[in-house]
């Protein structure tokens, strides 16, 4: 079982990198693990949990279970400290029009945000929160 909340996003796309390099700097117990859906552990995991190729979203695994679109989001926020776990509170928004804002922003995230030519590579700093394809058990 995974020991640690894990985020599988997309490696190219600016606004999903920058939203790692705020949780990174923002994870004071280093607690989440990071892979892009675009490399050998990104695929091993969507090949080991089932998830569909197409899934255009951010997604966490954490206790088993998987979060994505808004909720994965939310979740996310909700593990890292005060006040950005109060972010949470935007639960009360039914998930149905929660996740169409996350998928017209989704959609349209390389035109206003920009895209990377390759993937993420982590700095020597960040490797460890990386894990390789083998380093992951489910």
């Amino acid at each position: 079982m995974m020991k640690y909340p894990l985020i599988i996003f997309d490696g190219v796309c600016n606004l999903c990198n920058g939203a790692v390099d705020f949780v990174l700097s923002r994870d004071y117990q280093k607690q989440f693990r990071f892979v892009t859906l675009q490399s050998e552990a990104g695929e091993k995991v969507l090949r080991e949990l089932q998830i569909p190729a197409e899934t255009d979203s951010v997604i966490l695994y954490w206790k088993k279970e998987l979060f994505t679109e808004s909720e994965a989001a939310l979740e996310i926020v909700r593990l890292l400290p005060a006040p950005w776990k109060w972010a949470v509170v935007f639960k009360f928004i039914p998930k149905k029009p929660r996740d169409k804002i996350y998928r017209w922003i989704a959609k349209n995230r390389y035109r206003w945000f920009g895209q990377k030519q390759t993937c993420r590579l982590p700095s020597p700093q960040e490797k460890q929160f990386f894990p390789e394809a083998d380093d992951l058990k489910f």
